[in-house]
């Protein structure tokens, strides 16, 4: 899997959430339309295997993270970025996400969920904040970041 590779399947993903309001709605739509195990999740969570394996994605490390963004928000993504982190039982830093946030939860190891959400789609709306946690096992999360918006917490 290589970057432009991965950028089309992100085009493809983002075009079809684009202009939706990000809220409970937009989750059930996504696990509906395109559930884990559909053949668009199913290709998603390859390629995202596959970049990790090749060290292009999640090649950052911090208190045990994996993370990375991938794509800049811009005109070919709708305006979405695009981060991928990879996660074993932790918990990552609290943040706020001004535009909303769309997740793509994909289990690797155990039974692995992200925010108490196993394989699929979760949608934070905008204005909402999370301490992002992964129990259970390990997991890719796939977070689509409307205009890249996010805004962590200083540690108290």
């Amino acid at each position: 899997m290589d970057l432009p590779r991965f950028e089309a399947l992100m085009v493809d993903l983002t075009a079809k959430v684009a202009g939706r309001p990000l809220d409970a709605d937009l989750a059930e739509w996504l696990n509906r339309e395109i559930p884990a195990g559909s053949p668009t999740f199913a290709a998603i969570a390859q390629a995202c295997r596959e970049a990790v394996a090749a060290g292009w994605m999640c090649s950052r490390e911090h208190a045990g993270i994996k993370y990375g963004r991938v794509i800049k928000a811009g005109p070919a993504t709708h305006g979405f970025s695009v981060d991928v982190v990879d996660m074993n039982e932790i918990a990552g830093g609290h943040h706020v996400h001004p535009n909303g946030e769309i997740d793509m939860v994909m289990p690797l190891e155990g039974d692995a969920k992200f925010d108490g959400h196993g394989a699929g789609w979760c949608v934070y709306p905008p204005g909402s904040a999370h301490t992002p946690t992964v129990a259970g096992g390990r997991a890719f999360v796939l977070y689509l970041l409307p205009q890249g918006a996010i805004q962590f917490t200083p540690a108290a």
